[in-house]
């Protein structure tokens, strides 16, 4: 192949869709060690839709703590779930998923077939947008952003944490996205570490998912596991996203 026709195929794989999300990062995010015993934080997604009561009922029956990262859309949709969230503060703890369910990437891409928010402006209304629609139901400012897909540009991190926000990674898949079946989840979910934290959704009440997690979780607590909301403890996390 000629020179120049290499160098205009290097160029334009270089601008290309795949070439960007090659830098997309998705961080890890790891509790502090607990003194003996094996203590996780379950954190969960509320994406769109409806809520999975599967999941919300179990929470509160076992007295099971969790960070929830819910969206502007989510909220407006669901307010008998808020209201369930808000009776019961020393359980759970609402943090930012963004105004759109919009992935809080920088560059024109698509991440799972969802459009990126395509710049540093439009990454900031995502963000400031799920803040402003909690703030509005008279909920506290949160303090940590998870984005849609949890993959980010370390740019766009960059300017979350300019922001004020802490990023929210994990480091156990539990669900996929909620596609996942419920053995696949239980099991994953089972065998979570001390200092795991833990992403699921709940926002998918008809999908296997939410059953698998339901059984991870009890079994968890009957193995001894000790929950904590990110707001518990101290955290560590990759890719710049989690110091204080």
């Amino acid at each position: 192949m000629k020179p120049a026709l290499l160098a205009a195929l290097a160029a334009a794989l270089l601008c290309s869709p795949a070439a960007a999300g090659s830098r997309l990062v998705e961080p890890q995010l790891h509790l502090e060690s607990s003194a003996g015993g094996r203590r996780v934080a379950l954190t969960l997604d509320a994406c769109s839709g409806a809520t999975d009561t599967r999941i919300l009922s179990t929470l509160v029956e076992n007295a099971i703590p969790a960070t929830i990262f819910v969206t502007a859309r989510w909220l407006k949709r669901n307010p008998d779930a808020v209201r369930l969230l808000l009776a019961h503060p020393d359980l759970f703890e609402l943090e930012n998923h963004g105004a759109r369910h919009v992935p809080a990437v920088d560059e024109a891409v698509h991440i799972y077939g969802i459009a990126a928010a395509g710049s540093p402006q439009a990454v900031a209304a995502e963000v400031e947008g799920g803040a402003s629609g909690m703030t509005a139901l008279g909920l506290d400012k949160p303090r940590w952003f998870r984005g849609a897909t949890a993959k980010y540009t370390p740019s766009a991190i960059a300017e979350i944490r300019r922001m004020g926000y802490r990023v929210a990674g994990y480091s156990v898949n539990a669900d996929e996205g909620a596609l996942l079946g419920a053995a696949t989840v239980e099991k994953r979910v089972a065998a979570a570490r001390d200092g795991d934290v833990i992403i699921a959704h709940i926002n998918q009440p008809t999908r296997q998912a939410g059953a698998g997690l339901v059984k991870g979780l009890l079994r968890l607590k009957a193995d001894g596991a000790t929950f904590v909301r990110l707001a518990d403890v101290a955290e560590t996390g990759t890719d710049g996203t989690a110091e204080p």
